[in-house]
């Protein structure tokens, strides 16, 4: 900090508007509300040649899965027509997805709706993180539970596979992106 005024409790107070304030031009909290931001916090456009990587390896593997399914068949064949498979956990698994990713399109869709980018995830997304957990764990459980008795021990990787490349996938369906407000003032 640059100057101040001693008090009785031995610290500084500062002084912004008595004459004997004085600012050398390193003082970066001086006008820092009433400055333009030009850059907005965003994530990096740019990736890794590892993140690439990693990202085909998933994408690839999962379409390794979906196309040769059991050898015999493909996965999605499989999926409507083996009797191998418990239905009834299939079918709540896939509902349980459904009901994840609607709340995945509402609170995006909320968070459109607010202005401030602090609360943006904070409102819409801490109330429905715990929901969303459990409800992506049981359709987890539920998927291994009715595919287990067509690959056994592998349903778990198999799973765990298709889950993580539509993980990666999703990022790139997203409706439409948040535009950096440059011109706006900051009121920090």
């Amino acid at each position: 900090m640059s100057g101040g005024s001693p008090t009785v409790g031995g610290g500084y107070m500062r002084q912004r508007y008595s004459q004997g304030y004085f600012s050398s031009g390193d003082d970066l909290e001086d006008d820092a509300c009433s400055r333009i931001c030009t850059e907005s916090p965003s994530f990096p456009t740019t990736r890794t040649w590892v993140e690439i990587v990693e990202n085909f390896l998933w994408i690839s593997s999962a379409l390794f899965i979906i196309y040769y399914g059991d050898r015999h068949y493909n996965f999605i064949y499989i999926l409507w027509h083996d009797n191998r498979i418990r239905r009834i956990p299939l079918y709540v698994g896939m509902f349980a997805v459904g009901l994840n990713s609607l709340f995945f399109l509402y609170t995006s869709t909320l968070a459109w709706g607010i202005r401030k980018s602090s609360e943006k995830w904070e409102i819409s997304s801490a109330a429905a993180l715990p929901f969303v957990t459990v409800n992506g764990l049981v359709s987890f459980c539920l998927f291994v539970y009715a595919l287990w008795p067509i690959w056994s021990f592998l349903t778990l990787p198999l799973v765990f596979t298709l889950f993580m490349a539509c993980m990666v996938i999703f990022p790139y369906l997203v409706l439409g992106t948040f535009k950096p407000q440059a011109d706006m003032l900051r009121t920090d």
